[in-house]
This record gives structure tokens, C-alpha cells and sequence, in this order.
């Protein structure tokens, strides 16, 4: 009996010290967390160049418009040609055809490009404001709310680091 009582003082004693161990390595640990999406959308610099964006790709429909406008006119002087004419006019609207959908896929690319450029520049961004952030004030981790099953909301960093941006990105000037 005395010997199982001295194993669970030492067990009990085991504990309590792991737990003090625990709880200072804990204190020692600077955690903080970030909705990394949020902050994306949020940003200004995103958010000017969406417009940017929608201004292009509705450049780019008016184009379209003109194309599709063309190709109808050619298929209603298809439908009037003479049969001898019609075979030549046939191929004139199969050309204007693969010229539109050449556009779209061109089109189409060229903005989804430019999307992923921006989006690869913006996230560098972020991530060099939170580096900063961590390295200056000594964090351990920050890491992205989405990987957050509980967080308190002091360790939440979304509206610093957006403010941090949104006023650099004023402050440069917005190129």
C-alpha cells in the first residue's frame, strides 16, 4: 500500500510539474492568427484592381459585341446570296467563327493572367507585412483564421494587418 501511495505522490508530483513546465513554455509562445482572405478582398489595392479588371473585360465584351454583330450580318447575307455565292460565304462566317472563339479563349486568358499576377503580388505583400510583424514582436506562429478551430479575438491580426496595407497602399500613392 505505502508503495502504491509514494507512486501516486510521484505521479501527482510528475504532473504538477509538467504542467508548470507547460504553462511557462506556453507563455513563452507569441501566437497569432489572421483571416488571410478577408484581408485579400479587403485591401484596396485589390479592390482597385478588380475595377481595373472589370473595366478591361467589358472592353473586351464591346469588342466581342462588334465581332458577333459582324457574323450576324454575314449569316443574313448568306441566307440572300445566290447558291453559287453561298459556299463562299459559308467559309467567310466559319473564318469570323473561329476568329470569335479564338478572341474569347484570347481574352479570356489574357485577364486570368493578369488576375494571377496581381494576386501573386498582393499575397507577397501580406505575407511581408506579417513577417514584419512577427519578427518585431517576436511571434512564434501566425497563422491563418481558417485553420482556427478557437481563438480569442486579442490574437486575431485581420483589421492590423489590413490597416497596415490599406495605409501603405495610400501612402505610396495608388499605383
Amino acid at each position: 500500500m505505502r508503495a502504491i501511495s509514494k507512486l501516486l505522490a510521484l505521479a501527482v508530483f510528475a504532473a504538477m510539474t509538467l504542467s508548470v513546465v507547460n504553462s511557462s513554455f506556453a507563455a513563452e509562445q507569441k501566437l497569432g492568427h489572421m483571416d488571410f482572405a478577408k484581408v485579400f478582398d479587403e485591401y484596396n489595392k485589390t479592390k482597385d484592381f478588380d475595377k481595373q479588371l472589370e473595366a478591361k473585360g467589358n472592353a473586351k465584351q464591346g469588342d466581342r459585341e462588334k465581332l458577333v454583330t459582324e457574323i450576324k450580318k454575314l449569316k443574313d447575307e448568306l441566307d440572300l446570296a445566290a447558291d453559287k455565292d453561298k459556299a463562299k460565304k459559308q467559309a467567310v462566317v466559319e473564318e469570323k467563327l473561329k476568329k470569335l472563339q479564338e478572341f474569347d479563349r484570347d481574352s479570356r486568358e489574357a485577364l486570368r493572367k493578369e488576375r494571377d499576377d496581381m494576386a501573386r503580388g498582393i499575397f507577397k505583400e501580406i505575407k511581408d507585412v506579417v513577417d514584419e510583424i512577427g519578427k518585431k514582436e517576436s511571434y512564434k506562429y501566425i497563422i491563418d483564421s481558417r485553420m482556427v478551430l478557437f481563438g480569442n479575438e486579442i490574437d486575431d491580426m485581420t483589421a492590423r494587418v489590413l490597416k497596415i496595407l490599406n495605409d501603405k497602399y495610400a501612402t505610396k500613392g495608388k499605383k
